[in-house]
């Protein structure tokens, strides 16, 4: 995105014009955001409640990850209008009853208008469901596995940098460890977006309204083991 779209100004006291930081927007409530929402109330609140904000579930993860890999050639925004729909599909995402899918629940997904329906992306889930079994077997907990590759400096960028690191070393390393052991839509795009929805860094640009609470929350949180 230009940074002349991810530039805007809002008004300070005596209503003189106050420039934002670059990819920032600001919203009717007078609160800088990252731009990415668009200012859309559903994104918004995606942006505001949970985006950033650390996970440390099994199930809540496998679904991110499920989730990112649906989105490949889409919008998230896409994706997260259908994730109730995709909840509902996928039994909640729960790993050990994903895993048991077979070509009926196949062909009833591709029937299925309320998710995205591609064939690949479908059993690339069930997929990795199998895979997420063998890892809870060998490792115990996916969320442990995830969070040993959170990265030492995982705090807010600037927009300068997010602008030219679309890509995280450590997902770029978890992607191809997961690839190796036979996970499917899990490139390094899917697991740096994954990193950044699950907590395991903290992007919310300088001057965004959410950068110190998921700051703090990281902070508090008890990374599983």
């Amino acid at each position: 995105m230009a940074e002349a779209e991810a530039r805007r100004k809002r008004s300070g006291r005596g209503g003189k014009a106050v420039d934002l930081a670059p990819g920032l927007i600001d919203l009717p409530d007078g609160q800088p955001r990252c731009f990415w929402h668009q200012g859309l109330a559903d994104y918004v609140v995606y942006h505001d409640t949970e985006w950033g904000m650390p996970v440390g579930d099994d199930t809540r993860l496998f679904e991110k990850l499920c989730l990112e890999g649906f989105q490949s050639g889409l919008s998230w925004l896409t994706i997260l209008r259908k994730r109730e729909n995709f909840r509902a599909a996928f039994e909640g995402f729960d790993i050990p009853t994903v895993a048991r899918f077979g070509e009926a629940d196949v062909a009833r997904l591709l029937q299925d208008a309320g998710i995205v329906r591609h064939r690949g992306k479908i059993e690339a889930a069930i997929n990795n469901a199998r895979c997420a079994e063998t890892l809870l077997e060998r490792e115990g907990s996916l969320a442990a596995y995830l969070w040993r590759h959170e990265p030492d400096d995982a705090d807010a960028l600037t927009y300068e940098v997010l602008r030219t690191r679309t890509i995280l070393p450590e997902a770029a390393a978890l992607s191809k460890a997961m690839r190796k052991a036979g996970w499917r839509f899990v490139g390094p795009t899917t697991v740096t977006a994954t990193f950044q929805a699950a907590g395991l860094v903290n992007d919310h640009l300088e001057g965004c309204i959410c950068r110190e609470a998921v700051s703090a929350a990281r902070a508090a949180f008890r990374r599983p083991t």
